[in-house]
């Protein structure tokens, strides 16, 4: 891959200059791996575009890979930036009034840094610092807030909005990290222009509920459902919503206009596929059954060969939107220029 070839010296520059910040190997590690050869490797980390940079901490896939200039000072800052302490410590319980509560905000009252529980609160903070504000008090200033022992909350957003107790154990990093994880990353996340490409990256199938920017009322029944019907599908499909003046491209493949929204439909990266019908979310086990079918593959057959036999389908069958099955218009970015991208959709509106 000549791609490859450029980036590999710089890359390997990039690593002599930061082992002389960080001369301790266990602080930072560079490594390369030949995808030709260890495949293995590239499917688990469904690498698929060369080269690819990706960053683990605590032997954990980040989400969101390395897109910064391919130089050994945009590299090397980088990593600076990734050093840096992701928890702000707060010097008086004053300051916890004032915090802005548009973000989602992770506080920890320690009775002092030095300990297994602050060590946890940190790994976790490392991993998750891009999607909630990390805060610590210590000692005298955290006392307040330490009725019995040291304690984690999460404000969530919203000036009104009750904080939350983290009620496990803080030395046990699986049960905070799953906690805090589920507190900062959304069950049903926007996409948009700039984060569609990373979510793609996220392996996952996309379930998107298509709406107008100011229709809060469909987001909200929308967000219910998915709770209600697929908590436990999360892990196997991404929940998202999308403005539909924004997304026309996405929509115009599966015969829609902003119009019709709001419209739910699957992107397996492969094909799109259209929930029959926006009023039937809240019959039970409806939206739930869509994304079944998703992973049975009776979406895809179907799309292909029309309805299963033993299915009668009620009203217009799904086939018949199209003479062919719409095509995916969240694929990942890659080298082909017959390929889709949210980034060229950009530049087309």
């Amino acid at each position: 891959c000549r791609f490859s070839q450029m980036l590999h010296p710089i890359f390997e520059e990039a690593s002599n200059v930061i082992k002389e910040e960080y001369p301790d190997k266990n602080q930072v590690v560079f490594a390369r791996v030949d995808c030709d050869q260890h495949s293995d490797i590239a499917q688990r980390y469904r690498i698929s575009k060369y080269p690819t940079l990706k960053l683990f901490r605590n032997g954990m896939m980040m989400k969101r890979e390395y897109r910064g200039q391919r130089s050994v000072t945009a590299i090397a800052d980088y990593i600076r930036q990734q050093k840096s302490n992701p928890i702000r410590e707060v010097q008086d319980l004053e300051e916890i009034s004032s915090l802005d509560r548009s973000r989602r905000n992770i506080i920890g009252y320690f009775e002092q840094k030095d300990s297994d529980n602050y060590r946890t609160f940190e790994r976790v903070a490392n991993i998750l610092h891009d999607d909630c504000v990390f805060l610590s008090a210590f000692g005298a200033i955290s006392k307040a807030e330490r009725f019995t022992g040291d304690n984690v909350i999460y404000k969530p957003p919203g000036e009104n909005a009750p904080d939350m107790v983290y009620l496990g154990s803080l030395t046990n990093f699986d049960l905070i990290y799953a906690w805090t994880q589920d507190k900062c990353v959304p069950l049903v996340r926007e996409i948009t222009f700039e984060n569609g490409e990373e979510l793609t990256e996220e392996g996952l199938p996309f379930l998107i509920l298509f709406h107008m920017k100011d229709d809060l009322e469909s987001l909200e029944k929308f967000q219910q459902e998915v709770a209600r019907q697929l908590i436990g599908e999360k892990g196997t499909i991404n929940f998202l919503h999308a403005d539909c003046d924004k997304f026309r491209h996405p929509l115009l493949h599966i015969q829609k206009t902003p119009a019709d929204c709001p419209v739910i439909a699957i992107d397996s990266f492969r094909h799109m596929y259209v929930f029959p019908d926006f009023s039937d979310l809240s019959v039970p086990g409806k939206l739930k059954q869509f994304v079944l079918d998703l992973h049975s593959g009776k979406l895809h057959r179907e799309f292909h060969h029309g309805p299963d036999p033993t299915d009668v389908a009620p009203g217009q069958p799904i086939q018949d939107l199209a003479s062919s099955p719409p095509e995916s218009s969240f694929q990942k970015l890659a080298p082909s220029e017959h390929r889709y991208t949210l980034l060229r959709e950009k530049d087309e509106l």
